[in-house]
């Protein structure tokens, strides 16, 4: 394994930042490190790194514990949310400052910096300032320079939270492309789920200094470990229910539960799994369209049933169109597929945090 962390925590004073985390990334892995502002996964990169030591637990490098080895002997590339590049130096010197401290010979350096400058498509700035640099370049410039000594790994904090919308898409394919070219294992910092679904191979979810669950984007967002993933990833649906002879109820819609279960529970289910109709007969509830959101290739509408309970779907432009579907139009609706989040007993493990499919009769109107 290229990183390894078994059951470390960080404390800062009474505070607990990180509890007893374990994950392993291997060689070559894409990785994002997901969770909201605060959560502790900028103390777990920054452990890893060595910029701050663990209060318990052990990190590993490429098979070697690495918990008393200092940063500069960790062999990491580390790239800061603010890049922090030299204000007063060159992008040549930026690139080649690490190289100069490690006294690489002047021949070396300058083939290095080459290479890389032609790499990250930086071929031509090579005097130029980062004052005089777009925010994109500046962070590709970032980037030279972590990965100007050949690190093994390559940590990145937040490395597109200083860029506008457009230029933040450009550099999620490049930080792929980048990525499939050396084959670096990387990790990179983000709280942005598009982000980290888009770019990683795998997605490690922390919130509250706790590891929720690690997967591939497609494991997290369609099998959810527990309730926060479910609600973090992506969009759901959840409805506050209540639950008797295993029917779940919330204004007139019901979902058949697990018998076990009684009392208070909340339903969960993604807007994909919301099918709409024209044709009032088709599925088994009625709403009224009560607005659009135009969101470029898809659309999200909300729903209002005649209990006030308001229901998110998307679909398609095209399917918008076909279905004639306008705001004030009636629809009627069925739940395809819906997730038992929690119960009164708290949150249900992964074994019974089952997924339900509607019966045929049900969910296809038949």
């Amino acid at each position: 394994m290229s990183i390894e962390l078994r059951n470390v925590a960080k404390q800062f004073g009474a505070v607990i930042a990180v509890r007893g985390v374990s994950f392993s990334i291997g060689h070559g892995e894409l990785v994002a490190l997901l969770g909201p502002s605060g959560g502790g996964k900028t103390t777990v990169l920054r452990m890893i790194a060595g910029l701050e030591m663990p209060s318990s637990g052990d990190i590993f490098i490429q098979n070697q514990r690495v918990n008393d080895v200092s940063v500069r002997h960790r062999n990491i590339g580390f790239v800061f949310q603010s890049y922090a590049l030299f204000k007063t130096m060159t992008v040549f010197k930026n690139i080649a400052f690490g190289l100069k401290i490690k006294k690489w010979a002047k021949s070396d350096i300058d083939f290095r910096v080459a290479e890389l400058m032609n790499l990250l498509e930086l071929n031509g700035l090579e005097k130029r300032y980062p004052h005089q640099l777009s925010g994109g370049q500046r962070q590709r410039v970032a980037i030279a320079r972590a990965l100007a000594s050949k690190p093994s790994v390559l940590l990145l904090d937040e490395p597109f939270g200083a860029v506008d919308a457009k230029i933040r898409q450009e550099l999620r394919e490049w930080l792929v492309r980048l990525h499939h070219d050396l084959n670096v294992t990387t990790l990179f910092v983000t709280h942005d789920q598009e982000e980290a679904m888009e770019v990683a191979d795998r997605i490690v979810i922390i919130a509250k200094g706790t590891l929720e669950q690690i997967g591939t984007p497609r494991e997290v967002y369609e099998q959810p470990s527990n309730e926060y993933v479910a609600r973090f990833i992506g969009v759901m649906n959840v409805l506050e229910a209540n639950v008797t002879s295993g029917i779940a109820r919330v204004g007139e819609m019901e979902f058949p539960t697990s018998s076990a279960l009684d009392g208070p529970a909340r339903i969960g289910f993604r807007p994909y799994d919301v099918q709409v109709s024209t044709d009032l007969a088709c599925y088994r509830y009625r709403a009224v369209i009560k607005h659009t959101f135009f969101l470029g290739i898809m659309l999200r509408l909300e729903l209002e049933m005649n209990s006030g309970l308001v229901i998110r779907t998307r679909m398609t432009k095209e399917e918008y169109s076909q279905l004639g579907l306008d705001d004030g139009k009636e629809v009627s609706l069925q739940i395809r597929k819906y997730r038992v989040l929690a119960s009164q007993s708290g949150p249900l493990s992964s074994e019974v945090a089952y997924t339900y499919q509607m019966p045929p009769t049900i969910a296809e109107g038949i």
